[in-house]
C-alpha cells in the first residue's frame, strides 16, 4: 500500500466537521490534509460535495508528488484557489516552454483573483515572469520588474515565504545588486533549509556573484535533499566547471541536467560553449538548434546585456564560442 487516506467526522448541533489526510505510506510524508465544516442539512449532498473535492484535489497533488516530487501546501481557505495553484504548478513543471509558462501564469492569476491574500500564488506568479525574462520570451525589463514586485507582495503577505525571498534574490542578481541578492538567498535557506529549490537558487546567486566554491556546496545539498532531481540541481557544478575552463569535466554533468530538463535553455548554452572549447563544433551547433527551438528570438546582444556575472572576465570567451557555434 503506497498511500493511506485517513479521516474523521465530528458533529455539533446541526454542524458537521469532516477531516481528511493523505499520507505516503512508504515515507510517512504528509501529502495533503483538509478540514470541511458544513451545515448538516443535507448529509447526502454534503457527502457528494466532499468526495468530489477530495478526488479533484488529491489527483492534482498526487500527480505533482509522483511526477515531480512537489508538495504544494494549501495555505489558503479557498479550496478553488488551491486547486488553481496545483494546476498552475502542473503546467509549470510539465515543461519549460513559453506556452506552458503562459498557462501556469493564467492559473496563478485565477488563484489570486479567488484569494487576493494568497502568498504562494504571488510567489508562483512571480516565477513565471522571471522565467519569461530569463528565457528571452520577454524582450524588455518589465517582466523582471514584475517578478520582483510579485515576490515583494508575497513577502508582505507572509514573511515566512522562503521561495519568495529566493526568487527576489534572483531578481536582485540580474540587477547586479549582489549583496542584496546573496542576503535574500541566505534568508530563504534560513527560513526553509530543507527546501531543495531554495538551496539551488542560493547556489545560482553565489556562483554569479563571484563565489563559485560556495555555490557547489549548496547545489550538492539540494541534490541530497531531492535525489530524484539531483541531475537538475547539480547543473551548478557543471556550470562552475564551464566558467573556470574545465570544459571536458563540465560536459557529462551539464548533459545530465539538459536531459532532465530538455526545455530549459541554459544547459544548452553552457554545453555549446563546452563543445566549442573541446573542438566538437558539430555538437555545439546541435545545442544552438535546441536554444533556438526554445527561444527562436534568442539574441546574443540581449544575452550579453542581461548577464548577471560579477566577474566579466569569461563573458567575451562565451560570446565568441557561441558565435562560432552559430548563435547571433
Amino acid at each position: 500500500m503506497k498511500y493511506v487516506l485517513e479521516g474523521g467526522v465530528q458533529k455539533a448541533g446541526d454542524q458537521i466537521r469532516i477531516t481528511a489526510q493523505l499520507v505516503d505510506a512508504t515515507t510517512g510524508t504528509d501529502l495533503w490534509s483538509e478540514r470541511y465544516d458544513r451545515p448538516m442539512k443535507d448529509i447526502f449532498a454534503l457527502q457528494d460535495e466532499i468526495v468530489r473535492r477530495i478526488v479533484t484535489t488529491l489527483n492534482l497533488q498526487l500527480g505533482l508528488w509522483e511526477k515531480y516530487g512537489i508538495l504544494a501546501r494549501k495555505h489558503t481557505d479557498n479550496l478553488d484557489a488551491y486547486d488553481d495553484l496545483l494546476r498552475g504548478a502542473e503546467y509549470m513543471f510539465s515543461s519549460g516552454t513559453k506556452e506552458s509558462n503562459a498557462q501556469a501564469r493564467q492559473m496563478f492569476e485565477k488563484a489570486i483573483d479567488l484569494d487576493p491574500k494568497y502568498a504562494d500564488a504571488y510567489t508562483a506568479l512571480g516565477w513565471t515572469y522571471y522565467v519569461a525574462w530569463l528565457s528571452q520570451w520577454s524582450q524588455g525589463s518589465d517582466a523582471l520588474d514584475r517578478a520582483f514586485q510579485l515576490e515583494q507582495q508575497a513577502i508582505a503577505l507572509d514573511d515566512s515565504e522562503a521561495q519568495a525571498y529566493a526568487i527576489s534574490g534572483l531578481t536582485y542578481l540580474f540587477r547586479k545588486q549582489y549583496g542584496l541578492a546573496v542576503a535574500e538567498g541566505e534568508r530563504a535557506v534560513a527560513l526553509d533549509p530543507s527546501d531543495p529549490s531554495c538551496n539551488y537558487w542560493l547556489a545560482t546567486i553565489l556562483v554569479d556573484s563571484g563565489k563559485p566554491a560556495e555555490a557547489i556546496g549548496w547545489a550538492e545539498k539540494a541534490a541530497r535533499l531531492d535525489p530524484a532531481k539531483g541531475d537538475y540541481y547539480l547543473f551548478i557544478v557543471g556550470y562552475v566547471y564551464t566558467m573556470i575552463g574545465r570544459y571536458a569535466e563540465a560536459i557529462p554533468v551539464v548533459k545530465k541536467a539538459a536531459a532532465y530538463a530538455p526545455d530549459w535553455p541554459f544547459p544548452h548554452i553552457a554545453l555549446a560553449v563546452d563543445y566549442i572549447e573541446v573542438g566538437r563544433e558539430d555538437d555545439a551547433k546541435t545545442q544552438i538548434a535546441e536554444i533556438l527551438r526554445l527561444s527562436p528570438q534568442f539574441s546574443l546582444d540581449l544575452f550579453k546585456h542581461r548577464n548577471p556575472y560579477k566577474d566579466q572576465s569569461f563573458m567575451e570567451r562565451w560570446l565568441a564560442d557561441l558565435r562560432k557555434a552559430g548563435l547571433k
